[in-house]
């Protein structure tokens, strides 16, 4: 089932879950949901102090598994691929702990980031498999992959600080 806009606005969660909008694009909608992520975070840091962007990351993220959890169950597919409010927290997660950063830093988190959402290598695979179906569950999995990807994001950039 490929999301519509009145099916969007049918549901708060459906709003929040699709990032928006950006989920209903008709290609890549998990680049799209992050490039969202990567200009509202543009749009966030001149509002916010750092203690404050944590605690939207925090609520976004339980927000969003309510919101997963509401619109996985509607369209009765337990991880769409038109849900990308998992990339949009887990980016912010990214961008957040690389404050301050760069925009060639950020340039490459958001395609170290990509890589590890899209090609799943390692642990990313393991992660996605671990929680499926739907529900409270199922939707903890819908974000519990992209935050090891963004996990393994940072993990790069740790590595190459080290070396």
């Amino acid at each position: 089932m490929r999301p519509t806009a009145s099916f969007m606005f049918s549901h708060p969660a459906h709003w929040i879950a699709l990032g928006f909008g950006a989920g209903l694009s008709p290609k890549a909608p998990g680049t799209v949901g992050t490039l969202w992520a990567w200009v509202s975070w543009w749009a966030f840091q001149s509002y916010f102090n750092a203690a404050e962007l944590g605690l939207i990351i925090m609520i976004s993220s339980l927000i969003g598994w309510w919101a997963c959890k509401v619109t996985a169950l509607n369209m009765g597919i337990s991880d769409p691929g038109s849900i990308v409010w998992d990339e949009v927290v887990a980016f912010w997660l990214v961008l957040y702990l690389l404050m301050p950063a760069s925009f060639s830093t950020q340039l490459m988190a958001f395609v170290l980031f990509r890589f590890f959402d899209a090609a799943k290598p390692g642990p990313v695979a393991w992660a996605d498999q671990l929680f499926k179906g739907f529900g409270w569950r199922g939707a903890f999995g819908i974000l519990f992959d992209d935050f090891v990807a963004a996990f393994c994001t940072l993990l790069c950039f740790a590595l190459w600080k080290v070396w």
